[in-house]
């Protein structure tokens, strides 16, 4: 027996058997630190028995002994703005597709293989939510954005707010009623729990019904791969430029809101053909980096 990702009762079983996500990132770091990394040869007689038998105890502690390494990944992307749970759950996700995947005859350790499979879930996590960091431009839509889902626990208000919900939280946020209800309506849409049972009358949660749109590994990890090398030859090509080429570069192109290039000119008191032609250069500068690392986008 295998698990199979169509199979609801089997994906039930190996849920169950990790830990529950909590709301407090403490309380799960306290609780997966109990977990042991395994040595080498435990963890290729833990895969071979889930390969050839489909032990989903075996399953479950790979899965649990790594859970550590999801959290130092996860990590790497704190600064998008999302709730870290969030994008460690997602890690988690890929840290069991991996384990399905998994050959320990190939002669290299679980989390060579599945550090590819938790990256590509937590970057397609944060393209999806993306669009939420970009709905608003003013300040107090960043504000609300960042702040209304903790501001409502901590004032211990659910999700069917009332006008005098809207009205404290709007006070207690400093912007206005209709900011709080404009924001909360958009972000309500995508509030959604995977672990949530659909129905009382049975265990379906909403995970078990997720559609797999991923064609095969190797695409996935060719993507992500491909994802993580630009960024960091970006990086490096933004570090090689002069202070008022990256400042250009950085409000011209890299900007949710560009800069004019009169505005450019106008704080570095040159001409805006000059701010042109200094976005020119710079950008030869870096797409020559990038040619040289074999990347392009």
């Amino acid at each position: 027996m295998t698990l199979n990702k169509e199979d609801p009762k089997e994906k039930k079983q190996l849920k169950r058997s990790l830990p529950a996500h909590t709301t407090s990132l403490e309380k799960y770091l306290a609780d997966i630190s109990n977990y042991p990394v395994l040595s080498r040869q435990e963890e290729y007689e833990l895969a071979m028995r889930y390969k050839n038998d489909g032990d989903l105890e075996a399953a479950r502690k790979l899965i649990t002994s790594n859970l550590k390494f999801v959290i130092r990944i996860a990590n790497s992307y704190k600064n998008y703005g999302l709730n870290p749970l969030d994008l460690i759950q997602e890690g988690n996700i890929g840290l069991m597709q991996a384990v399905k995947g998994f050959d320990p005859t190939k002669g290299y350790r679980l989390i060579s293989y599945a550090v590819w499979w938790i990256r590509a879930y937590i970057q397609n996590y944060i393209i999806k939510s993306w669009s939420l960091v970009k709905i608003g431009t003013k300040q107090a839509q960043r504000k609300l954005f960042y702040k209304l889902r903790s501001t409502k626990q901590k004032m211990d208000i659910d999700d069917n707010l009332s006008p005098e919900d809207y009205k404290n939280l709007a006070e207690e946020l400093g912007v206005s009623d209709e900011d709080v209800i404009e924001m909360d309506q958009r972000m309500g849409t995508k509030d959604l729990s995977l672990d949530a049972e659909l129905t009382t009358k049975n265990d379906n949660t909403h995970l078990d019904f997720l559609t797999d749109d991923i064609s095969n590994q190797e695409e996935l990890i060719s993507k992500s791969q491909e994802e993580e090398n630009f960024k960091s030859g970006l990086e490096v090509a933004l570090d090689s430029l002069k202070e008022r080429e990256r400042h250009i570069i950085k409000n011209r192109i890299l900007s949710e809101n560009p800069a004019t290039l009169e505005k450019l000119g106008s704080e570095l008191n040159i001409s805006r053909e000059r701010v042109r032609q200094i976005e020119n250069s710079a950008l030869k500068k870096i797409k020559t980096i990038l040619e040289k690392r074999g990347l392009s986008k």
